[in-house]
């Protein structure tokens, strides 16, 4: 098995690059590919820089180039859901796109106009998996992810209602639905991790500085008893 980690920020991924074994770097472009062992299994482990583009396109060349058959997405999220705290981990059990919306052609919001795609379903085993992990102070749940180029606060998830009305999402983010989109596709298997890191809110642009960094250690945490399972 040869299992691909994509975390947006640096700080997303500078936790697994000690635990990789053999490490190895190659360039393609502006991005940084680190191999070797993690856990006893192959892995390349990428940065893919913040938003729905540059990770599809991430992941997509890992799965040209390295012919990873596994795709595990790693980072923080802001929380859509009211019983979740700062540090609390949600993992996908499905991806939306919250910003594809060609409701005027007869699609439903986040439905890719002219396929049947509009949730993307993770792959069971690796969500049980992640559900395993014992997280001192902070829970873990399965939940909706829901993707779009945009940073969410107070004001903007007030207008945008259908975010938990009708997508009920349970986290929000700018990566996640892309790389499930590209996996799905590609039919690869896939799981979306991510640490509360603030709760789209008033407070939300202090609180996702502020707390970034230590919450990314829950998200390794988690896809770390994945791997460790496989």
């Amino acid at each position: 098995m040869k299992i691909g980690i994509i975390g947006a920020m640096p700080e997303e991924i500078a936790k697994y690059l000690p635990y990789l074994e053999g490490k190895q770097e190659k360039k393609w472009k502006i991005f940084t590919f680190y191999t070797g062992k993690f856990h006893g299994h192959d892995a390349v482990i990428v940065m893919s820089g913040v938003g729905k583009v540059f990770s599809a396109m991430i992941c997509q060349y890992l799965l040209d180039t390295y012919h990873v058959d596994t795709v595990i997405f790693t980072g923080v999220g802001g929380s859509l859901n009211k019983t979740l705290e700062i540090g609390d981990v949600v993992v996908s059990v499905d991806s939306v796109h919250h910003d594809f919306d060609a409701q005027p052609l007869g699609f439903k919001r986040g439905q890719i106009s002219y396929t049947d795609y509009r949730y993307f379903k993770a792959e069971d085993k690796l969500l049980q998996l992640a559900l395993q992990t014992k997280i001192t102070g902070h829970k873990i749940i399965k939940g909706r992810i829901v993707t779009g180029d945009q940073f969410f606060t107070q004001a903007d998830k007030q207008s945008h209602a259908y975010l938990t009305e009708e997508l009920q999402g349970d986290c929000i983010e700018m990566e996640g639905a892309s790389v499930a989109q590209v996996c799905t596709v590609n039919e690869v298997p896939h799981v979306i991790i991510r640490t509360v890191s603030d709760k789209a809110d008033g407070t939300a642009v202090s609180d996702y500085n502020s707390f970034k960094h230590i919450v990314a250690e829950n998200s390794f945490l988690v896809c770390e008893t994945i791997v460790k399972n496989l």
